[in-house]
């Protein structure tokens, strides 16, 4: 009976694990999702210029292009590179925020 049980539980937490890391995976994507439409309503709304869009773009591929790398070396996204990509994501929302309030406007 005891081994039934501890069988249940263990696999109760590899499942509570997978669906903890593919919720983790998911947030990324949801962000990246996310940051593409503020990018796209900043150019829709003038708040972005041509150069300015262009500019963040290139970023957000960047980054896209390292989750993917990070992805295929091992087993996922260790803590550490998933703590790199949320810092990294920070930066580039701040970054659009950034450019979508200055004084520059689509002509």
């Amino acid at each position: 009976m005891k081994k039934l049980i501890m069988g249940i539980l263990a696999g109760a937490l590899l499942v509570g694990t997978a669906a903890a890391q593919d919720d983790k995976q998911g947030k990324i994507q949801e962000r990246k999702e996310k940051q593409q439409e503020r990018i796209a309503k900043g150019i829709e709304k003038g708040s972005l210029t041509p150069t300015e869009a262009a500019r963040l773009e290139r970023k957000e591929a960047k980054l896209n292009k390292e989750i993917r790398r990070d992805r295929k070396d091992g087993d996922g996204l260790s803590n550490k590179e998933k703590a790199k990509i949320n810092r990294q994501q920070n930066k580039l929302s701040k970054q659009i925020a950034k450019q979508k309030r200055d004084a520059q406007k689509q002509k």
